[in-house]
């Protein structure tokens, strides 16, 4: 669990100079000007003459981009493209003006970040819960991309989100990406059913290996430090499984096979999205959810669909009020869109360093949350091999990161 350099087009507009107007310091709107390459600044001397009026800034801040191709993969991103906020490379100027705005921003990034760790957690805590005594994860997974689509139709309804321009090569675009992510959705819900929580992400956080794998096939490089993260990564996944209580073949079946539908789905993504960069990602995930939903439903209904009666109402019998039952299944979907909205967020507001890194800690904290609530037994060598199998994921994304960085620095002096 599955982002984009997504980032809508700055909307700077030129009305004739003015020059009652006093001079607007142009370093203070861009204090990034002198990292950025020539061919990509839009502004220009002239500037300086230009009521403040004149500017209009979009909800990212004024970011200026030399080219609309995503500049690199990120891991932890549900959709596997890469996006820029002014937040995240901002540097004070040297009046010190932008100085005061840090710490509203950082509590802001600390607000998103709690929010984005505590749904994750409900999430999983009642995904859990539902399946225990109501395994049917084909019917709870199709629940929750319903919650998700219902929820963005109201976004859109009340101008909460702005509505995205549906044409028929942007569906066309989003049918093989969506399919991946139904694969991977459904796949990680059948593996909740049917191993503790805390094994599943073990060995979901080997989804790198993955997509180190797949893209060096299709003639990515890796540097050597990569290649070296992804081997803790396997160690560690291969003794916790060796080592878990609940083992289960489907349940490790499964979790693999959600690794690979997301990877595919990044990489598809990247490939066949990359003439929609004006739909920001939320819009995007969004309209993914929605066509997941027409693929997944038909299917569930196929595969369980005559257990469904029988199931609900051992499902009560053993909850005993049916309130109860409703409220958890409503709390997994409502979590499990909110969880990947609140990724979204934080990912507009930080670099692709520290979005990784806080995806790896937040796998972390879902992990020992989950085994503080449902009490799974641990053995000391699972709780070792989970431990490796983090770090290695922890490496992978300082490792690729810097890979990243490196990519933009040589397209900004190319």
């Amino acid at each position: 669990m599955l982002p984009l350099d997504l980032l809508p087009t700055s909307g700077v507009t030129f009305p004739k100079p003015n020059h009652r107007y006093p001079p607007i310091n142009a370093s203070l709107l861009l204090p990034n000007h002198r990292n950025l390459p020539s061919s990509s600044l839009i502004f220009n001397k002239s500037i300086s003459r230009l009521p403040e009026s004149a500017l209009k800034v979009p909800r990212h801040g004024l970011l200026l981009r030399a080219s609309s191709k995503p500049t690199s993969q990120i891991y932890g991103n549900p959709l596997g493209f890469s996006l820029r906020a002014a937040a995240g490379n901002s540097e004070a100027s040297p009046s010190g003006e932008i100085d005061s705005a840090k710490p509203n921003k950082t509590l802001q990034l600390a607000v998103v970040f709690g929010l984005w760790y505590f749904q994750n957690i409900v999430f999983n805590i009642y995904n859990k819960k539902v399946l225990n005594i109501f395994p049917f994860p084909w019917l709870l997974a199709s629940f929750q991309l319903f919650v998700g689509s219902v929820w963005m139709f109201f976004l859109w309804s009340f101008r909460l989100q702005p509505y995205p321009k549906i044409t028929k090569p942007f569906i066309l675009a989003l049918l093989g990406p969506a399919l991946f992510h139904t694969i991977g959705h459904i796949s990680a819900c059948v593996s909740f059913s049917k191993v503790a929580v805390s094994f599943t992400h073990v060995i979901k956080s080997s989804e790198p290996v993955f997509s180190v794998v797949f893209l060096s096939f299709l003639g990515d490089t890796y540097p050597l430090k990569v290649w070296l993260s992804i081997l803790p990564i396997v160690l560690g996944c291969s003794l916790a499984a060796i080592t878990e209580v609940s083992f289960n073949f489907q349940g490790l079946w499964g979790a693999l096979i959600s690794n690979v539908g997301f990877v595919l789905r990044n990489i598809y993504s990247k490939k066949s999205l990359q003439s929609f960069m004006e739909v920001n990602g939320l819009n995007l995930y969004g309209w993914i959810s929605i066509i997941s939903l027409l693929y997944l439903f038909p299917v569930a209904v196929f595969v369980e669909g005559s257990q469904w009666v029988a199931g609900y109402h051992k499902a009560i019998e053993a909850i005993g009020k049916p309130s109860t039952f409703y409220f958890w299944v409503i709390l997994s979907g409502v979590f499990y869109h909110l969880y990947n909205q609140s990724s979204y967020q934080a990912l507009d507001d930080i670099s692709p360093l520290t979005f990784s890194v806080g995806n790896t800690m937040k796998r972390v904290v879902v992990i020992v949350s989950t085994v503080l609530v449902f009490r799974n037994p641990v053995r000391p060598l699972n709780a070792l091999g989970s431990a490796i199998a983090i770090l290695g994921t922890f490496l992978y994304s300082q490792a690729s990161s810097k890979k990243a960085e490196k990519k933009i620095e040589g397209e900004k002096n190319s």
